[in-house]
């Protein structure tokens, strides 16, 4: 969400090979029909997940935290077409979400403006659209408990997830723009807290971290979505991975590039160039379903993204070699929703396996990485 604006100089480039780029073209094929007949059938609707392959209208969603991700994929299209359409509706679709900068009680700003506000600015230079942005991370970051030393979930003050590290770019992005040097003190704490404790030192990560908000000592690791407390969750540790990267890429510091490899490290360890895509948890033994896709095109991406930072040639092209492997493997038939009657793009994502909400459909966060890795698979690297 946020390389455009990235402060870290690259190493290098690597080579996409024919075949991932035929696979990325295939992608924005089937994501211009799925967009534009959900902008026909659910005129003004953001959906989050799917129900037996159609976007559900009627059903709890635990919280309130993808509405950005469906004009973010139309403007990804707008960057590949150039085409006034999906401008037009890429534009009307992000004024959907006006208003999300300002809300306190969610940790997802990332997700909520950086997909919509922050790209629109990027691809039309639309003031406003940066403000609003600049807005959202400033809310975020607003949220930070000093007494902690992290910025709470949407659950309570006591709480943190990994899932903010991969909002946080937007605080980083905001202070960077502005020169707000107590903001980029609040982004780093955050990420650091983070790295102490939900980060374990096999690089796997925890889901949710409480604290005593008087004292600031840490009391827990606990989960959500995964197995269990102790296990890994799959999406959370995308999350981590990606979200460590955008962050030493925006910000150069080397305890965030360190906590990103060594999450890859534990990522690759438990998938291969073969099977790419893991389960929901890393850890649960006999798991019902097979794949978990969302966060395993989240992972992909920022292991594309971790390949160009790090020092060591070898670990780059292994990095880069797994990224391209797993989104092929989702390109293909099995997971690339190429048939008319499913809505989605991505299949076999989950959203709340314990809630059973969205459990192996389309979800809204898989299809933009899913999309937003095909534009990083496209663009022009040198």
């Amino acid at each position: 969400m946020y390389w455009k604006t990235a402060r870290t100089p690259q190493l290098r480039t690597l080579p996409i090979d024919e075949t991932t780029r035929d696979a990325a073209r295939l992608v924005f094929d089937v994501a211009q029909t799925k967009l534009r007949n959900l902008a026909t059938n659910h005129p003004d609707y953001l959906p989050i997940f799917t129900d037996g392959g159609h976007w559900v209208h009627d059903k709890e969603k635990w919280t309130n935290w993808g509405e950005g991700f469906t004009p973010g994929q139309m403007w990804l299209v707008y960057e590949q077409t150039k085409s006034p359409e999906w401008k037009e509706l890429a534009s009307h679709y992000t004024e959907l979400v006006r208003g999300r900068e300002l809300d306190v009680e969610t940790h997802d700003h990332g997700f909520l403006i950086a997909t919509s506000f922050k790209q629109q600015w990027e691809l039309t230079g639309d003031e406003d659209a940066k403000q609003v942005a600049i807005t959202a991370g400033r809310t975020l970051g607003g949220r930070f408990l000093e007494s902690c030393q992290m910025i709470p979930s949407f659950i309570a003050p006591e709480s943190t997830f990994i899932d903010v590290m991969r909002n946080i770019g937007l605080v980083f992005w905001a202070a960077l723009e502005t020169g707000d040097e107590d903001l980029l003190r609040r982004a780093r704490a955050h990420s650091r807290t983070t790295r102490r404790h939900l980060v374990r030192g096999d690089g796997s990560a925890g889901h949710e971290g409480q604290w005593n908000v008087e004292t600031g000592e840490f009391l827990r690791m606990t989960t959500h979505q995964g197995w269990r407390e102790d296990s890994s969750w799959n999406r959370g540790l995308a999350w981590s991975l990606a979200g460590f990267t955008e962050c030493y890429a925006l910000d150069g510091q080397p305890d965030f590039l360190a906590t990103a490899r060594l999450n890859a490290e534990y990522w690759m360890t438990h998938t291969s160039n073969d099977d790419p895509v893991p389960p929901n948890d890393f850890l649960e033994p006999d798991p019902v379903r097979r794949w978990e896709s969302s966060g395993a095109v989240a992972a992909a991406q920022g292991l594309f993204h971790l390949a160009r930072y790090v020092d060591d040639q070898d670990e780059a092209k292994a990095y880069h070699e797994r990224a391209l492997a797993t989104f092929r493997r989702l390109a293909e038939p099995e997971f690339l929703a190429l048939e008319p009657e499913w809505e989605g793009i991505l299949k076999h994502g989950s959203y709340h396996e314990r809630k059973n909400l969205g459990v192996d459909e389309s979800v809204e966060w898989g299809e933009y990485f899913f999309v937003e890795f095909a534009r990083d698979l496209l663009a022009d690297w040198r």
